[in-house]
């Protein structure tokens, strides 16, 4: 009878030793890191807790330990009390007295950009009376800006968006005035009546008219003072802001406008 012929052994670990040597590690981290992750840093924890307590007295005094997995202190759980504690923090009385304080807030700045809105006012008006042009220009104060409205026919003849000769020296002095606050933002607005721009002028329509006017008076200003252009802005408004009725001859004229507004340092942003 034959003999078998025995296999050759190869040298080494069977292959299948090295697949379960890697799933004994892999399960070795799993459980290191699950272990990791149920310590608790006792230390760390009552340091934590100290603070709270002593921040927002919130646990009864006393002394507070940590055993056998809970947090125990003055013979009780202090676990239920932060829980009292965060309702208390997000009950309506606390949203109350944020929403109190930010209304102090918001009336203590509003009193402070009026106050610094009169003194500009006043300031204004004397050098109006000094200059000359008090009884040209109109003056009015809010709690962002003060406002000069100057009438539209003492600019600009009718239809057209060129600053008439004869009211160079006006705009030359409100140019000097404006330049004292040259670090406020400036708003220059152009406005018109709602009467339809007459057919032959160069300009399409009331807002586009009211634009050039309003870019007439920064253009002299950016050429003739040391007002920066980053400050100075100019707008059209048209016929849509009257201040009277236009369908009265006086209505008209007030509605034909030019305003420029100065505003305080709380409100030039």
């Amino acid at each position: 009878m034959a003999r078998q012929k025995k296999e050759d052994v190869k040298p080494g670990s069977p292959a299948w030793m090295a697949t379960f040597s890697d799933l004994m590690n892999l399960l070795l981290c799993f459980f290191v890191l699950l272990f990791s992750m149920s310590t608790v840093d006792l230390e760390k924890f009552q340091l934590a807790i100290n603070s709270i307590q002593s921040s927002f007295s919130i646990l009864p005094q006393g002394g507070a330990t940590i055993g056998e997995g809970q947090m125990v202190g003055a013979g009780i759980s202090q676990l239920e009390n932060l829980d009292i504690f965060y309702k208390e923090a997000n009950s309506p009385s606390q949203d109350k007295s944020e929403n109190e304080e930010t209304s102090d807030f918001e009336e203590q700045y509003e009193a402070a950009a009026l106050a610094e809105s009169e003194e500009m006012g006043e300031r204004i008006e004397e050098l109006l009376s000094q200059y000359g042009i008090a009884d040209k220009v109109q003056v009015d104060i809010n709690g962002q800006f003060v406002r000069l409205t100057l009438n539209g026919a003492l600019l600009f003849d009718s239809g057209q968006a060129e600053i008439r000769e004869d009211a160079l020296p006006l705009v030359d002095k409100l140019g000097q005035i404006v330049t004292s606050y040259g670090d406020n933002l400036i708003d220059i607005e152009g406005h018109t009546d709602n009467v339809p721009v007459p057919e032959g002028i160069k300009f399409e329509n009331n807002d586009v008219l009211s634009s050039y006017r309003a870019h007439a008076v920064k253009d002299y200003f950016m050429d003739n003072t040391v007002l920066s252009p980053s400050r100075v802005r100019a707008t059209g408004c048209g016929e849509y802001n009257p201040v009277a009725d236009n369908t009265t001859a006086e209505g008209r004229a007030l509605n034909r406008r030019v305003e420029i507004k100065i505003y305080n340092s709380l409100s030039s942003y």
